[in-house]
Formats: structure tokens, sequence, C-alpha cells
């Protein structure tokens, strides 16, 4: 599959990764696209504020930047993750960290999808997608019973 997961100055993999690409694929597939080369890279803050510096002029701490390499409906681009800002933020929001993990995946793809977060009413939209999805996820992937 043309989906990879890397790291970069830290000691982080993700968990379920051929599951994590399954839902991927199917989100993009559900939008009527194709899947091309996205690659993620989970990082710490630190790398992720030099890229924000670097490349956006932005000096601020941020949970991912994505940059978009779209051609057409072939979804492509490199997501980059700060896996320090996700811990927080799941603590802050009071949700698991995994599902936090989650939504900061699909909200990279959502990115590529053409889907904005500027406005308000596009901050909205990519929320209630964000959602859609892992919907999706918990459809796809239900957690199993223990009896």
């Amino acid at each position: 599959m043309p989906i990879r997961f890397t790291s970069q100055n830290i000691d982080f993999e993700l968990p379920q990764t051929e599951k994590v690409k399954k839902w991927i694929t199917q989100v993009v597939l559900q939008r009527g696209k194709r899947v091309g080369n996205i690659s993620y890279l989970f990082c710490d803050d630190e790398y992720l504020l030099g890229v924000n510096q670097r490349f956006l002029n932005h000096d601020t701490y941020t949970d991912i930047i994505t940059f978009d390499y779209v051609v057409a409906d072939l979804i492509s681009g490199d997501i980059m993750i700060s896996v320090d800002r996700v811990g927080e933020n799941a603590e802050k929001f009071g949700v698991p960290h995994v599902q936090e993990l989650h939504r900061v995946i699909i909200h990279g793809v959502l990115h590529l999808l053409g889907q904005g977060d500027k406005s308000d009413s596009e901050a909205t939209e990519m929320r209630r997608q964000e959602e859609e999805a892992l919907t999706l996820w918990n459809a796809m992937f239900p957690v199993e019973q223990i009896c």
C-alpha cells in the first residue's frame, strides 16, 4: 500500500498499522478518490515546531502539518504529527489517546481531500467529517466483547 508510517526523534510505533491503512483507504474511496502516496511522520513538539517555522513561517506548536501533493483524484501528501501534542490534547479533551491519534491521522487525510479548517464553518465541517470517519473506524473494527 502507498500509505507509510515513520517516526523522527522519538520512539513511536503506530498501533494496528494495517487497520489504519485500510481505514484511511476507505475514507478516501468513499469520497470517490484514489489513494496515492501518503506518508506520515510522527515526531515530537520541537521537531514539528521547526517545520512550522521553516516552511510555514508560524512560530507556534501544532498537532499536525499537512503538505498536499494531490493531483486530480489521486490523494497524496506528507502528514507530520506531534505525538506530544496528541497526548496533551487527549488529556485536555478527556478522550483516549488512540482516539485522539486517529482523529489527527484522519484530519490530515481530510485536508488532502480538500476540507479546510480556517473559518468557523470550515472547522465545524472538519469536526463533523472527523467524527464520521471515527464512526467508520468503529464500524470496520468493532471492539470485541469479552464474556
